[in-house]
């Protein structure tokens, strides 16, 4: 049960999401409906997530999985997972602006899938009818900093999968919360637990047309170990853990964009730390 705080925060972030909706849906994510139109059209998101579960998918391919995309957003991420083959493709998101905005993504694309609004924390009390219904659960790219806590989230997935099935999270790395704007300080805790309100009035796209009404912001530490061990807690074994020196969004002011990683990455004169990390886990009992 959430304490009263994390409610009001959730609220805040709620009213937030459903503005950054719209304005990545008016030219921030670029141009949808281009998108929509172009059946061999991937995101890149979708790409480095695909690299990641692989090693651990018959044949390197999601072709005929059952999938659902935690923390969908607008649905492209969503879209490209279903374009690479996935079946029965699900999107999650708490956002009821987001979401409409995804099923006309997905109308315009002609391609059958069912988004359901919920926090991420209770999926499966949002799909009671999909328990044990799901071969792959997938999570990137901004998404538990959103989070207050992780237990729940991590039981949810659990309930979710089928037996057998694999989950994988894709993220920023926890260490990029404990620093400043500019990435050369620590400047707040790093461990579980520590909270950050902000105010801002734009998104993190570069596209960005039209600010952001709702401007509070909350984001919640998680560090690895919370991280692994709700997993492991939840009944999952973790199959992989990764940290990687490319991100797919502009985390930091000094981060450089490489075309050969497309993502961004750290100045070949600076010294390196990880940008991402990503667990894969499975089901397996």
């Amino acid at each position: 049960m959430q304490s009263q705080d994390d409610h009001s925060a959730i609220t805040d972030n709620l009213n937030n999401w459903n503005d950054r909706a719209d304005v990545h849906a008016h030219g921030g994510y670029g141009n949808l409906s281009e998108f929509a139109q172009n059946p061999e059209a991937i995101t890149t998101t979708v790409k480095h997530d695909l690299a990641v579960l692989k090693p651990f998918l018959p044949a390197n391919s999601v072709k005929n999985k059952r999938l659902l995309h935690l923390q969908c957003h607008i649905g492209d991420d969503t879209l490209s997972w279903a374009r690479l083959g996935a079946k029965d493709v699900y999107g999650l998101d708490f956002s009821p602006t987001a979401l409409k905005h995804a099923r006309n993504l997905a109308k315009q694309a002609k391609t059958p899938i069912t988004y359901v609004e919920g926090d991420a924390r209770f999926a499966a009390a949002a799909m009671p009818e999909k328990l044990g219904q799901f071969d792959l659960i997938v999570t990137s790219a901004g998404t538990i900093t959103w989070l207050p806590d992780l237990k729940s989230w991590a039981n949810s997935i659990a309930r979710l999968l089928a037996v057998g099935g694999t989950f994988m999270i894709r993220d920023s790395h926890p260490i990029l919360f404990a620093l400043d704007n500019a990435g050369l300080e620590i400047i707040q805790d790093y461990f579980s637990g520590t909270e950050v309100t902000y105010q801002s009035d734009a998104s993190y796209t570069p596209n960005s047309a039209g600010k952001i009404k709702h401007q509070t912001n909350h984001n919640w530490a998680h560090d690895f170990a919370e991280i692994i061990n709700s997993l492991i807690a939840a009944g999952l074994t973790i199959k992989q853990v990764g940290e990687e020196k490319v991100t797919d969004w502009k985390a930091l002011p000094s981060l450089i964009y490489s075309k050969e990683d497309e993502g961004w990455v750290l100045p070949s004169d600076s010294p390196q730390f990880p940008l991402e990390f990503s667990v894969v886990a499975q089901k397996l009992s």
